[in-house]
C-alpha cells in the first residue's frame, strides 16, 4: 500500500514538474482622445499629470500607450477607427497584453464603440474586443449634442464653439443628434433597444460647470475653457457638462457614476475637466487598474 502511495505521488510530482505553468496575465490601459486630431495627447489631451496618475495603478505601469489619430473623421474611417486599430493592435502586441482597460474621452467612446460593434469590419477587432475587459467613458457623446447641430448649421456657435469642436469636420457631423440617433439604430450596439456591446462600457457623466472665479476649483482644467463651457451650457439641458447632456453621457452601456457623487468635494466635472485630473477622478481610475 505504502509502495503504491509513493508511486502515485512520484507521478504526480513529475506531472507538476513537467505541466507549464499558465503565464500571468498583462493588464494594460489605452488612453483614447477624443474629437480632433492629435500628434501629442499626452501633453496636449490629457496631459502628463493624469496619464501618469492613472498608469501608476498598473502592476507594470509601463504597459500604457496614449492614442493619437485623427478623429476629425467619421468613426469607420481607416484614419479613426483603423488608427486606432493599428495602434491598439501594435501595443497588445508589443508589451503582451492580455487584458486591455480602455479609458476614452468624449467622441472616442464612439470609435471605441464603432471597433467593439462592428467585429467582422477589420481582422484586426476581433483581437482588440477579446482582450478589453472594460471601456471608462468619460463624458461620452453617445447620443452626439446640439452643439454640433449648431455649428453644422453655422449660426454663431461655429465660431465661438471652434476651439471645442474643431468646425464643421466629419466628427462634428457623425455628433449631430440626429445621426447619432441613426448610428445607435443601425450600427452601434449599447444603447436601448440594441444589442449590448460584447465588453461593459461604463460612463462619467458630468453634470453642471462652474466658474466662479474665486474659486480655486474653477481653475482645474482650464478657467477659460471652463467659461466658454459655462456659456455653451444655457443651450443645453439642465443637467450637462458644457458640452453634451447627462442623456447624452449616459445613453450607451451603464452609468458607472455621476460626478458629484464621487468627486473631491461633490464638485462637478465640466467636460474639459472630465480628461484631466481634477476632484480626484485620476485616482478613482487608477483604483480601477486591475
Amino acid at each position: 500500500m505504502i509502495r503504491h502511495a509513493l508511486a502515485a505521488l512520484t507521478v504526480l510530482v513529475a506531472l507538476a514538474w513537467s505541466t507549464p505553468a499558465h503565464a500571468a496575465d498583462v493588464t494594460g490601459v489605452a488612453f483614447v482622445h477624443g474629437t480632433g486630431k492629435q500628434t501629442d495627447a499626452y501633453n496636449d489631451y490629457w496631459q502628463p499629470p493624469m496619464v501618469n496618475n492613472v498608469r501608476a495603478g498598473l502592476a507594470d505601469p509601463a504597459n500604457y500607450v496614449v492614442i493619437n489619430c485623427d478623429f476629425d473623421q467619421y468613426m469607420w474611417d481607416s484614419r479613426a477607427a483603423g488608427c486606432l486599430a493599428d495602434q491598439l493592435t501594435r501595443f497588445i502586441s508589443a508589451r503582451g497584453i492580455t487584458r486591455l482597460i480602455v479609458i476614452t474621452h468624449s467622441n472616442g467612446g464612439n470609435i471605441i464603440r464603432w471597433i467593439m460593434s462592428n467585429p467582422t469590419w477589420d481582422s484586426r477587432y476581433p483581437n482588440i474586443i477579446s482582450k478589453i475587459v472594460r471601456v471608462n467613458a468619460l463624458a461620452p457623446s453617445s447620443a452626439g449634442t446640439p452643439l454640433a447641430d449648431a455649428v453644422i448649421n453655422g449660426n454663431v456657435f461655429e465660431t465661438s464653439l471652434g476651439w471645442l469642436l474643431g468646425y464643421k469636420s466629419d466628427a462634428v457631423r457623425q455628433q449631430q443628434v440626429s445621426w447619432m440617433a441613426y448610428y445607435n439604430a443601425n450600427y452601434l450596439y449599447g444603447t436601448g433597444g440594441r444589442p449590448s456591446l460584447p465588453k461593459p462600457f461604463r460612463s462619467v457623466v458630468g453634470t453642471d460647470v462652474e466658474t466662479a472665479v474665486w474659486d480655486p476649483d474653477s481653475y482645474c482644467g482650464g478657467y477659460s475653457l471652463n467659461v466658454g463651457l459655462e456659456i455653451t451650457q444655457a443651450w443645453l439641458d439642465s443637467c450637462s457638462d458644457g458640452f453634451l447632456n447627462c442623456s447624452s453621457q449616459s445613453a450607451a452601456g451603464s452609468v458607472w457614476f455621476y460626478d458629484k457623487s464621487r468627486m473631491a468635494g461633490s464638485e462637478p466635472l465640466s467636460h474639459n475637466q472630465s480628461r484631466r485630473a481634477c476632484f480626484g477622478l485620476d485616482t478613482i481610475l487608477r483604483n480601477d487598474m486591475k
